[in-house]
């Protein structure tokens, strides 16, 4: 596999796999997304579209850059994420979001979820924590996988 090929795979599936598990943990396991959380979502969706592009409409190799751009950029939001959970730095938001599942009618059953506490962790890093290894590294192995000629 040439190196365009596995970095094109890897923009499509990186943000499939973060997007899948971000989705199986709130369906799944309960755990709401706060507002930083789907912050962290959006660029993960335009990185799937721009992963599509790259397999079905020259250049690919633009469309493979931007989409690592994009998966960079959730993995830096994460970034940003963790280290409000962790107490490094405040928030720039007011940490509440409502799933949107919520009863119009009775908004106050859905749940407040804060951005400055992690829900989950493994090994002590959360679930943005791991949101900006496997983006910020994901990223960056597309973007050089991209740019050799092989």
């Amino acid at each position: 596999m040439s190196g365009l090929s596995l970095a094109r795979t890897l923009a499509l599936a990186l943000p499939v796999g973060l997007l899948g598990g971000a989705y199986i943990s709130e369906y799944v396991f309960g755990l709401f997304p706060c507002e930083m959380c789907w912050w962290q979502r959006w660029p993960h969706f335009a990185a799937l579209g721009l992963g599509v592009l790259s397999f079905i409409s020259p250049p690919q190799r633009m469309w493979t850059a931007l989409a690592a751009l994009a998966i960079i950029a959730s993995g830096l939001i994460g970034g940003f994420h963790a280290g409000v959970e962790y107490g490094w730095w405040e928030g720039i938001t007011g940490c509440a979001s409502l799933p949107g599942s919520i009863d119009v009618m009775d908004p106050s059953a859905a749940p407040l979820v804060r951005c400055d506490v992690a829900p989950w962790s493994l090994f002590g890093i959360s679930l943005a924590g791991y949101n900006f290894l496997f983006s910020c590294l994901g990223g960056i192995t597309i973007l050089g996988l991209n740019a050799s000629k092989g």
